[in-house]
């Protein structure tokens, strides 16, 4: 992997993130009426153009745009998000307090859907026709047509209400009971990973069928190497660079997608404070978070592309 590839497309992921952040900020004030009016006048009532001016102010509103794009950036520079209008809390510290408990949610769905979506999706072509591929395909249809949240709920009726096999939901630090922290987890977890996995099955059965086709394999079967080898380094490798990418989308769709699995297993990541800010028009929470996944969105891809330039060094040219 050479040094000028990886650096350019860290330069250019840099740029994306700028792109974003302006983007955002943007956004942010081409939202129709004053924010420091919207958010005294939450109850109903006319606020006193005093404190309007006072939050003004406050916020940053009453200078011009450039300047506020630019003590906007000089912000992000220094790591600093600002300061809840709701809790008076540091953005920051909030996010750096939950984002590890969404994180934490989403690999754990995506190694499940890893787990079970690749070996079945490379079985199923392998086996192409067969009554494993045919269930497998009803299967993972069923599973992309039934909402996240539908799945969620199930999952709580059959095994906490029904089965009480599972808790419900809730969370416990991992510290304090290691044991109790799995079991709130797993419930969760299945639910991100039923789409995935399902997405996983289908591009892996896809990839798989598409190697198997080429002449390369049918020479290394004419040569005499052994199924396992042959489905191991000249099928699998070859298979895996659009099951790569398609993984590191699904993920990066993930870090936006929780919020309802969040909510339903009353799991406290980064959909509380979300929808919180959403209600209370606080700004920067809003803005904090937002940029925080897009952030993670980028980095994601910039892992994908690394591990498709070590599957295939072609990538790099």
């Amino acid at each position: 992997m050479s040094a000028a590839w990886l650096t350019r497309r860290a330069l250019l992921t840099l740029l994306t993130a700028w792109l974003v952040a302006t983007i955002v900020f943007m956004a942010l004030h081409m939202v129709p009426g004053d924010p420091a009016e919207l958010l005294l006048s939450s109850s109903g009532a006319m606020p006193d153009p005093a404190a309007v001016a006072e939050l003004r102010e406050k916020l940053g509103l009453d200078q011009p745009l450039l300047t506020q794009y630019g003590r906007f950036l000089a912000g992000l520079v220094r790591g600093d998000l600002g300061t809840s209008l709701v809790d008076d809390y540091p953005v920051l510290q909030e996010i750096a307090l939950r984002l590890p408990r969404t994180l934490e949610l989403i690999f754990a769905g995506t190694l499940i859907a890893v787990v079970f979506g690749v070996p079945a999706g490379v079985y199923a072509a392998i086996h192409r026709g067969g009554a494993f591929d045919r269930a497998a395909s009803w299967v993972t249809a069923l599973l992309l047509a039934v909402p996240v949240f539908v799945v969620g709920t199930l999952l709580v009726l059959v095994f906490a209400q029904t089965l009480r096999l599972m808790p419900a939901g809730g969370f416990v630090a991992f510290s304090q009971d290691p044991a109790q922290h799995l079991k709130l987890l797993a419930l969760p977890a299945v639910a991100i990973a039923k789409g995935l996995a399902a997405v996983l099955f289908r591009m892996t059965r896809a990839a798989t069928l598409d190697a198997l086709a080429h002449d390369y394999v049918r020479t290394a079967r004419a040569k005499g190497l052994a199924p396992g080898r042959v489905l191991v380094v000249h099928v699998l490798r070859n298979a895996m660079n659009p099951v790569v990418t398609v993984l590191g989308l699904q993920m990066g769709t993930l870090l936006g997608g929780t919020v309802l699995v969040e909510y339903v297993f009353n799991w406290p990541g980064l959909s509380t404070p979300l929808l919180r800010a959403g209600e209370g028009r606080d700004y920067p929470m809003v803005v904090g978070i937002v940029l925080t996944i897009s952030v993670l969105f980028l980095l994601i891809n910039l892992v994908v592309e690394l591990l498709h330039a070590a599957i295939d060094p072609r990538v790099q040219s």
